[in-house]
């Protein structure tokens, strides 16, 4: 492998911005990916379009035995690069999207370059992770059933790949009141806005720190002027977990929720987006990588579990052995400070081929 050629890789797919939202960029960061990928692995891919939306698909071989997964969108809105541009100094790569996840992709396609034979390999990309996957979730889990196991190109957690990850639910509570004058007869309303502050209470009650559950509100909305009773309010909560059972328990509550004001009603919508990545389903990777590392002279291999869901979720979710954070190592992902430490992507993409190697021969 050779870092310059993997440098100039990066910094073309950093320059082919993506954010997820504009299809157009998107797809022109599908062409980048595409050439760099038939010319690394000697092959163009297939171009799955669904939604109007574009995803990437490689696959060798009649009988799929591990995939490895990855997005090339981001969150970074179009003309980013103007204020947070691409930049290499010493040791560190910086610009949109450079650590979640491009510089991962980079490494997947020189990882597999040196491989004799991608014989059982899938390679699939999509352009919508950023926003929940929605066209290309059923894609993601369709290919998952048919391997042995999934290796998620995600950003690495300071040089630790990821066994576990929350599972993630999203919800809106819909509050209807009555409106009426705020100063004239208050009494004939019934006001949205103090049922949503009673339901703010009883969902944030639902958390169990102790289980590792959270339970968020995060965006609220309410009332159409300031002299009328508010009729209507709405209520986001963003819920996280490590377990399918914490997920059901916070399902089953925020949908019995039940209005303590006579007169308002309240419906609720949204749910489970992503089950828990266990750390039961990462378990064999994990050992498996942990040896592969000890063996190519990469020392030993840290794990971690975050906050954080990915695609990964969906994996392991139908039961394929899931293995993530095997992409770059660096930090600020999401953020100004995004980076990548470009002299940690060799010793990555060896790693990653030495796993895919030996999971091909038979290794979990």
């Amino acid at each position: 492998m050779d870092k310059k050629t993997m440098v100039a890789d990066l910094a073309a797919l950093v320059m082919a911005e993506s954010p997820s939202s504009d299809l157009a960029a998107v797809d022109a960061c599908a062409d980048v990916l595409a050439e760099m990928g038939e010319r690394h692995l000697g092959r163009a891919p297939e171009r799955i379009r669904i939604g109007g939306r574009q995803h990437l698909r490689w696959a060798f071989g009649r009988e799929p035995k591990i995939m490895l997964l990855g997005h090339f969108d981001t969150v970074w809105p179009l003309g980013t690069l103007a204020e947070m541009p691409w930049s290499v100094t010493d040791t560190v790569a910086t610009g949109p999207g450079v650590f979640d996840m491009k510089a991962g992709l980079v490494q997947l396609f020189h990882a597999l370059a040196e491989l004799p034979s991608l014989d059982g390999v899938v390679v699939l990309l999509n352009s919508d992770e950023e926003i929940g996957s929605p066209t290309s979730r059923a894609l993601i889990e369709d290919h998952a059933c048919r391997v042995d196991a999934v290796l998620v190109l995600e950003a690495a957690a300071d040089g630790a790949v990821k066994t576990a990850r929350k599972g993630m639910s999203l919800y809106c509570v819909e509050i209807e009141g009555r409106a009426a004058h705020a100063g004239l007869e208050p009494e004939r309303g019934v006001n949205a806005v103090e049922e949503l502050a009673a339901q703010i209470h009883a969902v944030v009650e639902l958390a169990d720190p102790v289980a590792g559950t959270s339970v968020v509100p995060t965006v609220v909305s309410s009332g159409t002027t300031t002299n009328t009773v508010a009729a209507q309010a709405k209520l986001w909560c963003d819920v996280r977990m490590w377990s399918a059972l914490e997920q059901e328990r916070i399902d089953r509550s925020i949908r019995a929720l039940a209005p303590v004001l006579a007169g308002s009603r309240i419906s609720v919508t949204g749910g489970p987006n992503r089950g828990p990545l266990e750390a039961a389903s990462s378990e064999k990777l994990f050992f498996l990588a942990h040896q592969v590392s000890r063996e190519s002279g990469l020392g030993m291999l840290r794990d971690c579990a975050v906050g954080g869901a990915s695609d990964g979720n969906f994996t392991a979710g139908v039961g394929t052995p899931t293995l993530d954070g095997l992409g770059a190592v660096g930090g600020g992902a999401h953020a100004t400070t995004e980076h990548v430490e470009i002299d940690q992507m060799i010793p990555r993409a060896t790693l990653l081929a030495a796993l895919v190697t030996r999971v091909l021969e038979g290794g979990l």
